[in-house]
């Protein structure tokens, strides 16, 4: 197949490529080299990630891979167990392309799978599942200059969450926080910087591994809404409002410890890509 097609899409302007592939055939084992090729905001289509939409029952990479699976590679070419955004996204395509209907959608990740459903008001709501606050204790996380202490919380991918005076503190988050202890994330972290706004309120900024920073996290949301749970003595259930500079979007911690995001998520571009467009 000489060219195959794409779709644009973004969830609070956190912004993917999605690639349509019901059998798995048409792209194979994603090659990294393609995803950053299509990622690049310069030579490619631009976005924060690709995600590879694959029947349930054609995918190969895990057990259970629900109604359809979310093949989700970060910008940088290397996979990523889960995206909260991204899987709104990825929900808002199928429903589009009459692919699923009204009842809730079962989507495969390397994070198990998150049911969503589609509300009346446009927005997506995800089961996020239980957040998981696996430690070690004392890690500190350091961006232009600054330390602060953090919280290891994992959404199926790890975060940690650094409480802030000011959201320009961190500076420019193009580049990777360091933190210690080194061994702490063996295979890299989210890092989210946050600001308390008021009453289950924050606001926060995030450097995503593999993608630099974006303009938000749906996984980080959540991962921030635990930790200001934690650090204001609440407990579930919990609501909070989470400003992202894309927008917004809530978080519900259920009383059974699951997380609901809701969000909007919108596609906003298509075409055909014609393979010699690849580099070599």
């Amino acid at each position: 197949m000489s060219t195959f097609p794409w779709l644009k899409g973004h969830g609070t302007e956190n912004d993917f490529v999605l690639l349509p592939d019901p059998d798995g055939s048409v792209h194979g084992e994603l090659d990294a080299s393609v995803v950053r090729f299509l990622c690049d905001r310069h030579a490619g289509l631009g976005a924060d990630g690709v995600l590879r939409v694959i029947e349930g029952s054609k995918q190969a990479y895990v057990e259970d891979g629900g109604d359809w699976f979310m093949d989700y590679r970060n910008a940088d070419g290397s996979i990523a167990e889960m995206c909260g955004n991204g899987v709104r996204v990825f929900v808002r395509y199928l429903a589009e392309a009459g692919l699923v209907g009204d009842k809730p959608v079962r989507v495969g990740t390397r994070a198990g799978v998150k049911e969503v459903v589609l509300n009346d008001d446009g927005t997506i709501t995800v089961d996020m599942g239980a957040p998981a606050l696996p430690g070690p204790a004392g890690i500190v996380v350091e961006a232009n200059g600054h330390q602060w202490p953090a919280l290891h919380v994992d959404m199926g991918n790890p975060h940690a969450v650094a409480f802030v005076d000011s959201l320009d503190e961190p500076g420019n988050l193009c580049d990777q926080p360091s933190w210690s202890p080194a061994n702490a994330f063996p295979h890299g972290v989210n890092i989210e910087f946050v600001v308390r706004k008021g009453p289950n309120e924050v606001a926060m900024r995030v450097h995503e591994r593999g993608s630099g920073e974006t303009r938000s996290c749906g996984t980080g949301t959540c991962a921030v809404a635990v930790a200001a749970t934690r650090a204001a003595h609440q407990a579930p259930p919990v609501m909070y409002s989470v400003v992202v500079p894309g927008g917004s979007v809530t978080v519900n911690w259920r009383e059974d410890n699951h997380l609901e995001l809701t969000g909007p998520a919108v596609i906003h571009a298509r075409g055909d890509f014609d393979r010699s467009w690849l580099p070599a």
